[in-house]
């Protein structure tokens, strides 16, 4: 293996006449300035029998009087071609001609590694690394499955090891790709890496997916201890005396847009220290003072009633002669929105098992319907954030607050809380976080499948970004504006394997070609739906074969009474037309059979 044609600091061209090139496979150009080592970022093979590209492919018309020169018979040698970018810029130009060679794993040690394993997250392999392992430490060996051509596959390559503790430098991590790419097993692998370490995190699971109780591959880790799921309106709500007019408008706002005079309406109900009760009977009173019409009448009302109800009707009229001119309808559209919060126990519970869950060290998901869901989450995160800020301002003012550990916050469908283009009630304390959250031990781990989407100032702060496979040109910009990802990388997005990834991680400086390892836990969503489909089919076969086995045989012309004795069983209500198609179906599938009979028809074990 040779360097060939023109060369620069950078990038080089390799080749050979004995051994093709792997992609992002790792070489060493052994030059006058010392090992260079590079990485390969586009292939070609060509011969006689090829035509060459004179259009600025690697194989042109310059390429080919350079392999002449250099000494390759390319009438008679079949040629492989590489392009090799440099992992660090060299001081000058390589030299045409320099030899190239396979390095030794200790040679790159510390490209893989720049950071204890015990700090670090076993997120996957460096691919095409598997001829630099032989000399590999032992204890970097069969750590790890990768999940290939639907089965799992031994560990081949160098592991690659994400270096937790170097977030505190450069905080923050993004994950982007399409539908199917791999995005969330990759988000379900790094959530499984931070359960081993035991790091408190926030994770916000709108799919109900983030569950690791059922292990995936045997002998690995049991993570039930470790993690806990708190649902929206069961075992997690919002304690309505800690929200300001604020949250509660962006709560209300989860039906539906709020109109201009409902905000007014909030603003103008809403005290301090309500409870949901206070709150919800002040805008009960104000309805019934509207629908009464004015003073006269409920001055009325306050004449003629004791004393409990006067009261009542005393401060309706206060309310009345404060906010009465709002409109009645707007009332009436908060009301109903804060009662179905009500009804969907949102209010029921309070955050403080999510709290103590963080302060033990575990992961605490949260799950609920996802409107709101998202709004919840923006005033738990807020309120997280604060209790660590108040702690660590604490000790810079040498006072002792109350311990509140440092955290993670992990959501997938990261553009829902922090959109590109317009403002929503998240992206205030996402942007706070991705800026400034470092200095107080807080960071991001940020899932989309749309980067475009993403607000720019928080996709900015993501020092690392795991980016599986992409399709759309808008989304490829963005995540080329924001990393090294070069043109040749660019070109292979939409075309990558699933599970396949570009880490582009600001400690190393450059992206590295990886695939994610395979999770030890089962996703509550990963079976196929067709499968789905056929087991339910299956299953509704047996219990159908077992409401009729003991009455076989039978003849067609018994329906009507198998059907009136199915009802007194209380077995449901069945039609002789559902029988019908039942006894098909139990046919077809094998389970009885059909005979004619001089009676008609006949149903048969």
């Amino acid at each position: 293996m040779n360097v060939v044609g023109l060369t620069n600091q950078q990038e080089v061209y390799i080749a050979s006449t004995t051994r093709n090139f792997r992609m992002n496979e790792f070489l060493m150009v052994c030059d006058a300035q010392g090992d260079l080592p590079g990485e390969i970022i586009a292939a070609n093979t060509f011969n006689k029998y090829i035509p060459l590209s004179t259009t600025g492919e690697i194989a042109d018309g310059q390429m080919l009087e350079a392999l002449r020169n250099i000494g390759y018979s390319i009438d008679d040698e079949t040629i492989y071609l590489g392009k090799l970018r440099l992992i660090q810029e060299a001081p000058y130009p390589v030299i045409t001609g320099s030899a190239v060679r396979e390095p030794d794993f200790e040679e790159l040690r510390h490209y893989f590694f720049h950071g204890k394993k015990e700090e670090s997250l076993c997120l996957g392999v460096v691919k095409n690394t598997a001829s630099m392992t032989k000399n590999m430490d032992e204890e970097l060996k069969d750590l790890l499955y990768t999940f290939e051509e639907g089965k799992l596959k031994r560990q081949e390559d160098i592991p690659y090891f994400y270096h937790l503790h170097s977030m505190h430098h450069y905080p923050h991590m993004g994950i982007f790709g399409g539908s199917g790419s791999g995005k969330s097993y990759g988000l379900r692998v790094i959530l499984e890496e931070l359960l081993l370490k035991k790091i408190p995190s926030l994770v916000v699971d709108p799919h109900y997916e983030m569950d690791f109780s059922e292990s995936a591959i045997e002998g690995t880790p049991d993570f039930k201890g470790n993690f806990s799921i708190f649902r929206l309106g069961e075992n997690m709500g919002i304690r309505f005396t800690d929200l300001n007019t604020g949250d509660i408008k962006n709560l209300l706002s989860t039906s539906s847009p709020l109109s201009d005079s409902m905000l007014n309406v909030v603003e103008s109900l809403h005290r301090r220290g309500d409870d949901v009760s206070s709150f919800e009977n002040r805008l009960s009173l104000l309805i019934e003072a509207q629908n009464l019409g004015n003073e006269r009448i409920i001055r009325e009302k306050i004449g003629n009633s004791d004393s409990l109800e006067r009261q009542r009707y005393e401060a309706m009229l206060e309310l009345f002669r404060r906010c009465g001119s709002l409109p009645t309808s707007s009332v009436e559209g908060i009301r109903w929105r804060l009662q179905r919060l009500i009804h969907m126990n949102v209010f029921q519970n309070n955050a403080n098992g999510v709290l103590e869950a963080m302060k033990s060290g575990k992961l605490a998901v949260l799950q609920g319907n996802t409107r709101v869901l998202q709004v919840f989450s923006t005033y738990l995160i807020g309120k997280c954030y604060q209790l660590r800020r108040l702690y660590q301002d604490s000790l810079h003012e040498e006072l002792k607050g109350d311990y509140f550990p440092p955290f993670i916050i992990i959501t997938d469908e990261a553009h829902n809380f922090a959109p590109q283009g317009y403002e929503a009630s998240s992206k205030v304390i996402f942007r706070e976080i991705a800026q400034e959250g470092r200095k107080y031990g807080v960071f991001l781990i940020l899932a989309t499948q749309r980067p475009s989407l993403l607000d720019s100032t928080v996709t900015a702060q993501l020092n690392t970004k795991l980016i599986f496979r992409t399709v759309r040109a808008g989304d490829i910009d963005t995540i080329r504006e924001e990393t090294d990802v070069g043109t040749e990388e660019a070109k292979r997005l939409p075309y990558l394997s699933t599970g396949d990834v570009f880490i582009s991680e600001s400690a190393l400086g450059r992206t590295i070609s990886g695939r994610i390892r395979a999770a030890y836990t089962k996703t509550p969503h990963g079976k196929n739906p067709f499968d789905e489909l056929r087991d339910k089919e299956k299953e509704n076969l047996e219990e159908s074969f077992e409401l009729i086995r003991e009455k076989l045989p039978f003849e067609a012309n018994d329906l009507v009474r198998i059907g009136q004795e199915l009802e007194a069983e209380g077995k449901g209500v069945f039609s002789v037309a559902y029988l019908e198609a039942m006894m098909e179906r139990l046919e077809k599938s094998g389970k009885l059979r059909k005979k004619e009979g001089i009676l008609g028809l006949k149903y048969l074990l």
